[in-house]
C-alpha cells in the first residue's frame, strides 16, 4: 500500500526540521543572501543599472542589505538560538519561527523591487524584521530572571531605529541622512557584538581551555564594564556631532580597553581549535576598527577602512565561527569541523584582508574581496547546509 500524502508527505517531512529551530532557516538564508548581495552589488553596478534603492548608490544599497539583510538574518539566528539556551526563555519554533523568516523575506523582496514599489510600503516590510524581533523577544527576556540578558534589548530596538532613519532620509532625498542611518546600524551591531561576543568567546575558550588542562579564562567585573562603557563613548562620539579629537580619543581608549579584554581570554591557548581561533581574530579585528576610526578622526586613515574592518573582519569571523559550531552542536554532531571548512575561514579572513588593502590603497582589490567573501559562505553552505534540512541526530551522553 502506498503511503498517504504522497509528495505532500514529504515536503512535511522536509520542513519540519527546518522549523524546528531558529538557527536553521536563518543560517541557511542569511548565507545564501550574503553570497547573493556580494556577488550582485559587483555585477549591477559594473552593468551600469540604476539601484533599487530610489536615489540611492548601489554602495549605499550594498551597505543597506549587509546590514540590515545579511548580518540581521544571522543575527536572528544567533540570539533566538543562544538566549534560550543561555537565559533558558522558550526557544521559538514552528509557525512563529516561519513568520519571522517571512517577514525577513518580505523585505528582502521589498528592497530588490523598490524601484517599482511605493517607498512607504518598502520601509515598513524592511523595517518590520527588526521591529518583529525585537518586540518578540522583548516579554520574553523580561520574564527571564537574570536581568543581564535585557541588554540584548537596547542594539535591536536601535538597529531598528537607524533602519527607520535609513528609509525615512531616503524617502526625503538625503542622502547623507541615509548613510547617518547605515552607519547608526553598524554601531548598534558593535555594541551587540560587544556583549554578545564578548561573551561567548571567552565562555567557550575557558571551557576548552579547563577541557585539556591549560588553565582558567577569568572575568574582571571592573574590566566587563569599562569595555561596555568604551564601547558606548565609541557610539556616542561616532553619532554625535563632537570635537574630532574627541573622538578620536573615544575609539583610542575603547580600542586600549577591547584589547586589554581580549588579551584576558588567551586566545594564543586555542590556536589549535579551528571554532575557537577565528573568535579572537574576529575580536582582534573588532580592535583593529576602533583604533582606525580613531586614525580616521584626526585624518590619518581612510573614513570607512574602520567599517570594513569590523564588518568583513570582525563580524564576517565571528559569524561564521559560531554558525558553525552551532550547526554542528544543535543537530547533535561533535564539534568536529568538516575537512573543508577551514578553507571557509580563510576565506572569510581572506576577505577582510582584501577589503581593508582595497579601503586604504588598492580599489582594483574590490572584486577579489567581494569573491573570497562569498567563496567563504558558499562553502559554509556546501557543508553544513544538509546539517540544517535534517532532523538533529540523537545527543550524545
Amino acid at each position: 500500500m502506498s503511503s498517504a500524502g504522497g509528495p505532500v508527505s514529504s515536503a512535511r517531512a522536509f520542513a519540519a526540521p527546518l522549523w524546528s529551530a531558529p538557527f536553521r532557516p536563518f543560517y541557511l538564508l542569511g548565507s545564501a543572501y550574503g553570497v547573493v548581495v556580494m556577488l550582485g552589488w559587483l555585477a549591477l553596478d559594473a552593468a551600469g543599472m540604476v539601484p533599487p534603492a530610489g536615489a540611492a548608490s548601489w554602495n549605499v544599497w550594498h551597505g543597506h542589505e549587509l546590514v540590515f539583510g545579511f548580518a540581521g538574518a544571522i543575527i536572528a539566528g544567533i540570539l533566538l538560538t543562544a538566549l534560550p539556551s543561555w537565559a533558558g526563555m522558550k526557544e521559538i519554533r514552528g509557525a512563529g519561527l516561519a513568520f519571522l523568516v517571512a517577514v525577513w523575506l518580505a523585505g528582502r523582496v521589498a528592497v530588490w523591487t523598490s524601484a517599482w514599489t511605493p517607498a512607504w510600503l518598502v520601509a515598513a516590510a524592511d523595517c518590520a524584521a527588526p521591529l518583529a524581533l525585537a518586540v518578540l523577544l522583548t516579554p520574553r527576556l523580561l520574564a527571564v530572571k537574570q536581568r543581564l540578558y535585557l541588554a540584548a534589548l537596547p542594539p535591536l530596538y536601535g538597529l531598528l531605529a537607524a533602519d527607520v532613519l535609513f528609509h525615512l532620509a531616503l524617502g526625503l532625498g538625503l542622502p547623507g541622512e541615509a548613510g547617518y542611518g547605515l552607519r547608526a546600524g553598524v554601531y548598534a551591531i558593535v555594541l551587540l557584538y560587544v556583549l554578545k561576543g564578548g561573551f561567548l568567546t571567552p565562555v567557550f575558550t575557558g571551557n576548552r581551555l579547563r577541557e585539556r588542562g591549560r588553565g582558567e579564562v577569568g572575568f574582571s567585573l571592573p574590566l566587563e564594564w569599562a569595555a561596555l562603557l568604551a564601547a558606548l563613548a565609541f557610539l556616542y562620539t561616532g553619532l554625535a556631532p563632537v570635537p574630532r579629537e574627541a573622538a578620536a580619543g573615544a575609539a583610542f581608549a575603547a580600542a586600549l580597553v577591547h584589547g586589554l579584554r581580549l588579551a584576558r581570554w588567551q586566545g594564543w591557548k586555542v590556536l589549535d581549535d579551528p571554532l575557537l581561533w577565528p573568535m579572537h581574530l574576529g575580536y582582534a579585528f573588532l580592535v583593529l576598527a576602533l583604533a582606525l576610526r580613531g586614525l580616521a578622526d584626526l585624518g590619518l586613515a581612510a573614513p570607512d577602512a574602520w567599517l570594513h574592518a569590523f564588518t568583513v573582519g570582525s563580524l564576517g569571523l565571528m559569524m561564521m565561527a559560531l554558525m558553525m559550531r552551532v550547526s554542528l552542536r544543535h543537530t547533535g554532531r561533535p564539534l568536529e569541523l568538516p575537512p573543508l571548512a577551514p578553507l571557509a575561514l580563510a576565506a572569510a579572513l581572506a576577505a577582510a584582508l582584501l577589503r581593508l588593502a582595497a579601503a586604504f590603497a588598492v580599489p582594483d582589490l574590490l572584486a577579489a574581496a567581494a569573491t573570497a567573501w562569498a567563496i567563504a559562505f558558499l562553502i559554509y553552505l556546501w557543508l553544513f547546509a544538509a546539517m540544517l534540512v535534517s532532523p538533529s541526530l540523537p545527543r550524545r551522553g
